[in-house]
């Protein structure tokens, strides 16, 4: 598939929404951003609301845009009325409106969280799949396990494919142990966005979101599939950590699941 020439940036104002706002353009992009509300600094973003939205509003975003990089939606906890509506009924909106306007290409923002309950795998363990059985540690977890969910739903009826990106931690740097397992840079952030929106034939495919870290969890085979070929590790910041905040102890609640501290005492939004 041709590298998409305008793609909608959903979440535009967010964490990982601002660093592909700065990233994204050098592949090639041009970028069509949506929020909540309109960005101050970036003339012609769009304000609006996808849970409440008309639809002809949200066609009107969507139309012409070549491809949809969804990254808007609550991102911690929260109570299961504010995630439905921002995170399944905006989902569910969205699809429609690139079903109607015939946009064939979806970045789907999931989450490490759609499988929070998993334990993390022992040293030497095989890493954990994309097909391990989904275990959500919060509402937001469920809601990214709907989202992909979805995403089947409408390739099989509509053809819409969808690469469904199981985030561990995109930050400029990990800030905790638990990151150096799942952190995704910046950089390579980008590196599989442009892969997921670029690579052939993909239907609906799960794919994990992490650098080439050294104590990685996962499985990134099916990342690599779509050409992605992460450069960055966590381990030159693990020393630091490690110093400061002590070993990952399993035999702790908050420490023993792929999800961490969502699993006993999940941050709630807003911050």
């Amino acid at each position: 598939m041709p590298a998409p020439r305008t793609v909608l940036l959903t979440g535009a104002a967010g964490g990982v929404g601002t660093l592909m706002r700065e990233l994204l353009p050098s592949y090639g992009y041009r970028l069509r951003l949506l929020d909540l509300h309109p960005l101050p600094d970036e003339p012609g973003s769009l304000g609006v609301d996808l849970a409440t939205a008309d639809s002809e509003t949200l066609r009107s975003a969507v139309r012409g845009a070549d491809a949809i990089l969804h990254l808007a939606g609550i991102s911690l906890e929260s109570s299961f009325e504010r995630i439905l509506s921002a995170n399944i009924r905006g989902t569910h909106a969205l699809y429609e409106a690139a079903r109607a306007e015939g946009v064939r290409r979806v970045v789907f923002a999931s989450s490490n969280h759609v499988v929070g309950f998993t334990p993390v795998p022992e040293e030497g363990a095989p890493r954990v799949p994309v097909t391990a059985p989904r275990r959500p540690d919060t509402f937001y977890g469920l809601s990214k396990s709907f989202g992909e969910d979805l995403a089947q739903l409408y390739w099989d009826l509509h053809g819409i494919e969808t690469v469904s990106v199981r985030i561990g931690s995109c930050f400029p740097e990990p800030t905790s142990v638990r990151m150096l397992s799942m952190w995704m840079s910046p950089a390579d952030g980008a590196r599989l966005f442009h892969a997921a929106l670029t690579a052939g034939d993909v239907g609906h495919t799960v794919v994990y979101g992490s650098s080439a870290n050294t104590r990685l969890w996962w499985d990134l085979t099916s990342a690599r599939a779509l050409g992605y070929e992460p450069q960055d590790d966590s381990e030159p910041y693990a020393a630091e950590l490690i110093e400061k905040h002590g070993e990952l102890d399993p035999s702790q609640p908050d420490q023993a699941h792929l999800g961490g501290h969502f699993c006993t005492h999940p941050p709630q939004w807003p911050h």
